[in-house]
């Protein structure tokens, strides 16, 4: 699996773009909003990653995890190129992918040659663990035995770095769970991309 993780997907992925087998216009999204779902607002985060797709020429499916069956993931799954998923709460994210049947799909897919591109939560989520997340984000969101996340990749993502909100919050984190995890942290104009696996 080729993997981009992002903060803001819509500031990069003119550059993701060109790391990409094919055009746009050549590839199907499917655009996981789920994250954003406990957010009562129109979520602008989203709509200006979705839009960004969109004017890109993408073929962009929107597929929301809640009330999902396992069976309904593998068949979106199995029709697409690229799996976006969307930026909000990762816990609750969580909670609705184990739910779905999601995760147990999504690590599968990690050795097919599909794509992955993660924005803010849908980047955090594809580490090994929400544990270092808990401070920057809101775990009440969700009812959770554990917080063992995706592990597409095999360290913790912190975004929107440089945001002085987020800046001291992730001093934080790095001082307790530094020891125990792989930390890095993303500005809102910066990809990780990891390719087929080598991380």
């Amino acid at each position: 699996m080729k993997i981009f993780l992002t903060s803001s997907a819509y500031q990069v992925m003119d550059k993701i773009v060109s790391e990409l087998p094919m055009k746009p216009s050549e590839l199907k999204v499917v655009f996981i909003p789920t994250a954003g779902d406990p957010y009562d607002d129109d979520r602008p985060w989203q709509k200006a990653d979705h839009d960004k797709l969109s004017e890109l020429g993408f073929v962009v499916t929107d597929f929301d995890l809640k009330e999902k069956t396992e069976s309904d993931v593998r068949d979106i799954l199995g029709k697409v190129d690229v799996i976006f998923v969307a930026g909000g709460n990762t816990f609750y994210l969580l909670e609705k992918a184990r739910e779905s049947g999601f995760e147990k799909v999504i690590k599968e897919l990690n050795d097919s040659d599909k794509i992955y591109i993660g924005s803010s939560a849908g980047s955090c989520i594809a580490g090994p663990d929400l544990e270092p997340i808990a401070p920057i984000d809101d775990p009440e969101k969700a009812n959770l035995d554990n917080t063992k996340a995706f592990g597409l990749v095999d360290f913790v993502v912190l975004p929107h770095h440089g945001n002085p909100k987020y800046d001291i919050l992730h001093e934080k984190v790095i001082k307790e769970f530094g020891n125990k995890y792989e930390i890095k942290t993303i500005t809102n104009e910066q990809t990780i991309a990891i390719n087929d696996k080598e991380n």
